[in-house]
């Protein structure tokens, strides 16, 4: 069955970096676009970031263009999120998925930008 674990998640400092991973199992990986999403307490789940199976870069949320990028290692079976500049308004449960007719979800990873 298809499995998504998010990890990388934390606690940082405004101005700070994390670098999410997403280890995907239970189907070709690179055969299939990636998303992550995040959702931020009191607040619907939203995009941040998309990724087609060839690794292009299909569209980034305006609020993170320019400090997260997507990417994917195909051999490893695993979709990243480098974050950059991490501000406070980033603050939120960050969730990979994928569509194969229905969605599928990970579990999610806090990420807490805080001083």
């Amino acid at each position: 069955q298809v499995q998504l674990v998010e990890s990388g998640g934390g606690l940082v400092q405004p101005g700070g970096s994390l670098r999410l991973s997403c280890a995907a199992s239970g189907f070709s990986f690179s055969n299939y676009g990636m998303s992550w999403y995040r959702q931020a307490p009191g607040k619907e789940r939203e995009v941040v970031a998309r990724l087609s199976s060839a690794g292009g870069n299909l569209n980034n949320a305006d609020s993170v263009k320019g400090r997260f990028t997507i990417s994917r290692d195909n051999a490893k079976n695993t979709l990243y999120l480098q974050m950059n500049s991490l501000q406070p308004a980033d603050t939120a449960v960050y969730y990979c998925c994928v569509y194969r007719g229905v969605w599928y979800w990970g579990q999610g990873t806090q990420v807490t930008v805080s001083s």
